[in-house]
């Protein structure tokens, strides 16, 4: 997924996210604004890269200055290194409108080119040892049950069950688990290829 495709899936959650703010639901959108609510659902969810008369057509009838809307939105390119998300700082998303029961939490979403994915289940046993390792690529961890410290270069983050952090690979990082009870992490590999 390269910078634009990033900014494709902000600019999808942003619209449902106001839309709902409002209280329309998406027939209710696809209405006022002449699109199909397909179309809609394609942009909100970044299935889609809208075009610029259809954005400022959604924006237009979402009643949105066109500069505040694009305010906010960011790219990447400002990556420190790492990405520590917290349970409570994930995002609930409804992929589809009329679903019932399919509950979604964002927990990441980064651009990475060019890379093939590797995902692991680690058990790590109460004062497990390892030095620490470098990786080429980029690594994202979910941890599932237990506490941990995770030592990423010079920082060291305490995480909690539904934590999670996402992190260049090529800095020296390990896990430790100082408790009695196995932590048990989601580890997914981000493998850059040439």
């Amino acid at each position: 997924m390269n910078n634009s495709d990033y900014l494709t899936i902000q600019i999808g959650n942003k619209l449902k996210a106001i839309r709902k703010e409002i209280g329309w639901k998406l027939g209710e959108l696809a209405e006022k604004s002449g699109m199909s609510m397909a179309m809609i659902s394609k942009i909100e969810n970044g299935r889609v890269i809208p075009t610029l008369p259809s954005l400022l057509q959604l924006i237009q009838t979402l009643n949105l200055n066109v500069s505040d809307f694009f305010a906010d939105l960011k790219s990447e390119n400002d990556f420190k290194g790492y990405i520590l998300r917290k349970k409570s700082e994930y995002t609930s998303v409804n992929k589809e409108e009329e679903s019932i029961g399919y509950e979604y939490e964002m927990i990441l979403n980064y651009p990475i080119e060019k890379s093939s994915m590797e995902i692991s289940l680690l058990t790590l046993k109460s004062h497990a040892e390892r030095a620490r390792v470098s990786t080429a690529g980029f690594e994202y961890i979910y941890l599932v049950k237990g506490t941990i410290s995770y030592e990423l270069g010079s920082e060291t983050f305490q995480l909690e069950e539904g934590d999670s952090l996402f992190f260049d690979g090529n800095i020296p990082h390990v896990p430790k688990n100082e408790n009695t009870e196995d932590a048990v992490i989601l580890v997914v590999y981000f493998i850059t290829l040439n």
